[in-house]
């Protein structure tokens, strides 16, 4: 059968199920179960009314309970069982021996780049997009390029981006885009500029943003300067700063490392390079995908949000001698901050689950390697269910807690 035959009638079995079981739910409950006639009519209309919303509600919990919920259960026994033993229990053995993997520990520290460099670049990029934009007569035009990559699939996009990391020999013309702009240096006053002076710099702007976030949260801390809510302020506020402190102290000391990297390695001009197989910076290759299609979605959202701030604020802000930055960083940006939270988080669950780049990308080699695709290699590759099912575990743990952040902070909005 032709595969739109086989959709059509895939949509008409749906739509009609789902017709009929609404249909005949309804007619069971009102005429069989709970009929409206006889000395209890009002009675049963009561009850039919109080389980009326659970029959519509069933098909969903049913879906959700066999796709999500048992899948979370079985996924849990099998990381605690050996499959090649019969299911027998082994408690956290499978853990440990994931633990003592090189490549586990490797897909760790990848994830833990991709959750520090992607969401803050997407949001960064989206909110001078989405500020930028408004400002142009041609902006709406601007948003949908800008917006086009999310219609794009992440192996499309990888797909994509290969082609413009794509590498060919020597003396060959070259097709990726990347290694067209590489060759046309040649170590001269505009290699200088552009590969060592501008990086260095943008490197040492980054280190002084994490030095001044090191401070904004070491601050209350060391003059015991009150919070917002309080003097005291919420119980786990104080090591929260403390690791947000050490996390930007470990930043602040890797650029100024890179920053001085930069100006003194050899830098092998007129060879083509191939991007994905260099150690650490092929990382930034494969996020600079990511952060191309999320750039779209923290854009459309961060825009509604900047629409949305009250005239009248800008305005006084204006009128006492407020310059735009002032404006932009002082009025707008602490307005729209639980929106760019929102965005933030929402990127940080993306990237967790990261896996189709990689995979259509690398594979995991030459260090590239993620929880994601390390999980798909245990289970489908090395058929391993033991470890593969432990760092789906790992993975969920560290989902988790960003998913009850957002429906915390979303019924919080509600109330």
């Amino acid at each position: 059968m032709h595969p739109a035959w086989q959709g059509l009638i895939t949509i008409i079995i749906g739509v009609g199920g789902c017709i009929g079981y609404f249909y005949l739910s309804n007619q069971f409950l009102d005429r069989v179960l709970f009929p409206a006639r006889g000395p209890n009519a009002g009675r049963n209309i009561n009850r039919a009314n109080q389980i009326r919303p659970w029959l519509f509600l069933f098909p969903a919990l049913l879906a959700l309970g066999l796709y999500l919920a048992y899948p979370v259960f079985e996924t849990l026994r099998l990381s605690v069982t050996d499959r090649s033993a019969g299911g027998a229990f082994v408690g956290l053995q499978n853990y440990s021996r994931m633990a003592a993997e090189p490549k586990f520990w490797e897909a760790m520290r990848n994830n833990m780049l991709w959750l520090i460099v992607v969401p803050a670049a997407a949001t960064a990029f989206g909110l001078l997009s989405a500020q930028l934009t408004d400002r142009i007569g041609w902006g709406n035009i601007a948003k949908s390029l800008i917006f086009m990559p999310m219609a794009i699939s992440f192996v499309g996009a990888a797909v994509i981006f290969k082609l413009v990391y794509d590498t060919r020999g020597a003396g060959q013309e070259q097709i990726g885009v990347l290694n067209a702009v590489w060759l046309a240096f040649d170590g001269g006053a505009g290699s200088f500029v552009f590969l060592r002076l501008l990086p260095a710099v943008a490197l040492l702007a980054f280190g002084a943003f994490m030095a001044y976030g090191i401070y904004l949260a070491l601050r209350p801390l060391i003059w015991g300067e009150s919070t917002r809510g309080g003097s005291g302020g919420t119980w786990w506020a104080v090591p929260l700063r403390v690791v947000v402190a050490l996390g930007a102290g470990w930043l602040l000391w890797l650029s100024l490392r890179s920053a001085i990297s930069v100006m003194v390695v050899t830098l092998p001009y007129g060879q083509p390079q191939t991007w994905l197989t260099i150690p650490f910076w092929n990382n930034f290759f494969l996020m600079a995908v990511l952060v191309w299609i999320q750039t779209g979605f923290a854009m459309v959202i961060l825009s509604a949000a900047l629409r949305g701030i009250p005239e009248e604020t800008i305005e006084a802000a204006i009128i006492d001698g407020a310059t735009p930055f002032d404006v932009f960083f002082k009025i707008k940006v602490p307005q729209i901050m639980g929106t760019i939270v929102v965005v933030w988080t929402t990127i940080t669950l993306v990237v967790l689950k990261i896996f189709d780049i990689v995979f259509a990308m690398t594979n995991g080699q030459w260090e590239t390697q993620v929880l994601a695709n390390y999980m798909y290699d245990k289970l489908f590759r090395a058929n391993d269910w033991g470890i593969g099912s432990a760092s789906a575990i790992v993975i969920m743990i560290l989902v988790t807690p960003i998913l009850i952040w957002n429906v915390y902070n979303a019924r919080k909005e509600m109330r």
